[in-house]
């Protein structure tokens, strides 16, 4: 489905928005079930969403338990309730099992609780449990509410004038154990917090060479298993969906001890605490480390996270996903009719999209139903081809053929850092590598960048030469920000030298949180923050919005002392409440008169006798430090497609082996629309800006409004031909007081 947003009709978005007026409606915002990373984002987005909207929005504390008891545990928020609440882990709202709402009598004494404060739009954010419940709910409410008004407790207006309730759904699960959407709510923590222990574990197993057995959660899905495995080059993985063949437990030892002939001082195994064997039988981190002990007599220690998973602060990448969904589903509400089905706000892509409740529910459960009757390449099919793409990518790179069974392709592959240096880099130079070794290649390593190519900086690298690459930060190969132009000669010297048949170049054109909480205590204060990003503003708008910035100036989005003095007006205002707290960001190119200087100095003067004002420049620690799991994911796998690219090139050229070039030779890679796109790097003239470096149309710009919207601006939108929402200036300050 589309985005509701895109599809919206032309004009003013603020029209569109009383079109579709919350006046007089109200929302139910619950979290039920197990607690999740990003839930309070999520709430925050809906709570602030619905007041934008003119609705009333009301917390139900303790999830269908509330709900079912009522009282105090339904209460209405207001804009100042979900302050600072963004980058707090767990939901503030409360999360309960509850067996009451399970039977009619208790959905009964839930529907009469949310009548008595007119109540009839659910948003629930949980898993599947919690939305099937939900869904369950809807179906029965007509009936209900007829049960009410014979029992007396509801009149018969207010059975015509709450005929029907809505229902949105968004899941909250670490586990991203429901079909339907790319990452569910607290998936990426929770994969931050599994990496972050594995690289705890990876320093002390090298250095009294032990074997670790790391259990994380997946009780039916194995999703965590898989990409932390991905992320840190396990030697092992099992699942839930994909048990390993019979004899696994002979070709585990002998994958353990080859690697420790290869003198690799550590070994790291992941099961999901699901995890089965082609039998549906358990197979269990403590019967993994007996079986290692006993056959191979490896030091083996065993680490179970547990619930350490679900705990610490939401990583960006959840701040956002719940932030968009959250607005999403106020605007579904805002549109339902009484033929509207329940739906659920899902990722596809980088599009928030809405999907029926029922077919998801269905679909996860039938993915339990594959693998209880042991059809497990349907189970891993119907978890969706990310997770598909994951195991393969997987497979492919941690188990290598004997070098007699790899057919040769008699061509030699370099891999080669340009640009700065990012996270990720070294993921990507493992994956094509061993891609490369796979498909027959001889892969070739260029040190320090298109300097070094043009000085014969190449060696061969080789499969385990990239062991434990995944990890680390920076770039091993070495990068410089020196263009080819000057040593194209030499260049080519080089490649005929080494018989250089393709080239894979890995690299570019060439922390709010610990500070906003720094500002806690007793003086109201301001920080003025300058990310990196040349011109192109993406670190700056997204990380307003994951960080809740009161504004962030970028490049796209021309601004002028205008607008400056609105936002030192917001903040002026917002400070005479009981925030005190504003953070303002600003991409580092995005204009060469208003310096991060002048914006310091002219708030710090505007604000003066109401708040101080703080600056920081974060400068290169942007680009230091290990990459995150998503960083190393994504690089192993794009890099991987890369290297299969280049294999199905190298097979179609003329005469093979031999170098070629034609128009289609020479791509850049990316992803678009869930599609990876291998794009001419001719094409990419029309679609490109040169001068700044930065693509003409840039994808994020759509999510502008919501970082305004959440922080309150008195601010409308016009929907474009393309369907994007576009800003139209407005002078003035905000409507109201805002909070952080």
């Amino acid at each position: 489905m589309d985005n509701k947003v895109s599809a919206s009709p032309r004009g003013s978005y603020r029209k569109f928005l009383e079109h579709l007026s919350g006046a007089g409606k109200a929302i139910g915002v619950l979290t039920s079930g197990g607690d999740a990373q990003g839930m309070n984002a999520a709430v925050r987005a809906v709570v602030r969403m619905g007041i934008y909207v003119g609705a009333k929005v009301y917390f139900i504390y303790e999830g269908y338990q509330g709900m079912v008891d009522g009282g105090s545990n339904i209460v209405e928020a207001n804009w100042e309730s979900v302050s600072s609440i963004l980058q707090v882990g767990g939901t503030i709202i409360g999360s309960a099992r509850c067996k009451a709402f399970r039977t009619r009598e208790g959905r009964l004494k839930a529907a009469c609780n949310l009548i008595h404060r007119g109540i009839t739009n659910l948003c629930v954010i949980g898993g599947d449990g919690s939305l099937t419940g939900a869904n369950i709910f809807r179906m029965e409410w007509s009936g209900l509410l007829e049960e009410l008004a014979q029992d007396g407790k509801i009149d018969n207006e207010a059975v015509q004038k709450y005929a029907y309730l809505n229902v949105v759904g968004m899941v909250g699960s670490i586990d991203n154990d429901f079909c339907g959407t790319d990452m569910t709510i607290g998936t990426d923590s929770a994969l931050h917090r599994i990496i972050e222990v594995i690289d705890a574990i990876m320093t002390t197993a090298q250095s009294h060479q032990r074997t670790f057995v790391l259990e994380v959660m997946g009780r039916h899905c194995g999703y965590l298993a898989l990409v932390s495995a991905l992320a840190c080059g396990a030697d092992w993985v099992f699942l839930p969906e994909s048990p390993p063949e019979e004899g696994w437990e002979e070709q585990m030892c002998v994958k353990l001890s080859e690697n420790r002939a290869q003198k690799k001082r550590l070994n790291i195994i992941i099961v999901a605490e699901g995890a089965i064997d082609t039998l549906n039988r358990p197979i269990t981190s403590e019967k993994i480390k007996e079986l290692v002990v006993t056959q191979l007599g490896y030091d083996t220690r065993v680490t179970i996270l547990g619930h350490v998973q679900r705990g610490g602060t939401p990583s960006a990448f959840d701040r956002i996903l719940a932030s968009r969904m959250g607005v999403e589903a106020v605007l579904a509400l805002l549109e339902a009719t009484p033929e509207t089905p329940a739906c659920v706000v899902s990722l596809s892509g980088n599009h928030a999209v809405r999907l029926p409740l029922v077919e998801c529910v269905q679909m996860t459960q039938e993915v339990q139903k594959a693998m209880d009757e042991r059809r497990f390449k349907d189970a891993v099919q119907l978890r969706g081809r990310s997770f598909e793409n994951n195991l393969n990518t997987y497979k492919r790179l941690a188990i290598k053929l004997p070098d007699d069974k790899i057919q040769k392709s008699n061509c030699n592959v370099a891999v080669i850092n340009v640009g700065a240096p990012a996270a990720g880099m070294n993921a990507a130079v493992r994956s094509a590598v061993r891609v490369g070794i796979a498909d027959g290649h001889k892969m070739f390593a260029v040190y320090d960048g298109f300097d070094g190519f043009a000085k014969g900086q190449i060696k061969e690298i080789r499969w385990g030469d990239v062991g434990g690459w995944t990890g680390q930060g920076g770039s091993i190969l070495g990068t410089k920000r020196i263009l080819p132009g000057k040593y194209l000669e030499e260049i080519a010297t080089q490649i005929r030298t080494h018989n250089i048949n393709a080239i894979l170049i890995i690299g570019g054109f060439e922390t709010c949180d610990r500070i906003k909480q720094s500002a806690s205590g007793t003086k109201r204060r301001v920080f003025i923050i300058e990310t990196m990003g040349g011109y192109c503003g993406y670190l700056a708008n997204m990380g307003g919005l994951a960080a809740g910035a009161d504004a962030a100036y970028i490049f796209e989005e021309p601004f002028d002392i205008r607008d400056l003095q609105s936002n030192v007006e917001h903040l002026t205002e917002k400070m005479k409440t009981t925030i005190q707290r504003g953070l303002v960001l600003r991409n580092e190119s995005c204009s060469e008169n208003y310096t991060t200087d002048f914006i310091y100095q002219l708030y710090s003067e505007e604000g003066r006798g109401v708040f101080d004002c703080r600056k920081n420049v974060l400068g290169h620690m942007q680009q230091g430090g290990a990459p995150s799991p998503f960083d190393r994911n994504f690089g192993t796998k794009i890099s991987a497609r890369a290297m299969q690219w280049i294999t199905t090139k190298l097979k179609e050229s003329p005469g093979k082996g031999k170098r070629f070039v034609s128009d289609d030779s020479i791509c850049v890679l990316g992803i678009s629309k869930r599609n990876v796109l291998f794009q001419p790097v001719a094409e990419l003239k029309n679609e490109t800006d040169f001068e700044h470096r930065i693509p003409k149309e840039q994808w994020w710009l759509k999510l502008r409004p919501l970082m305004k919207i959440l922080a309150k601006y008195k601010t409308s939108y016009d929907v474009s031909d393309s369907g994007q929402l576009e800003p139209v200036r407005h002078r003035g300050g905000p409507e109201e007081p805002a909070a952080i």
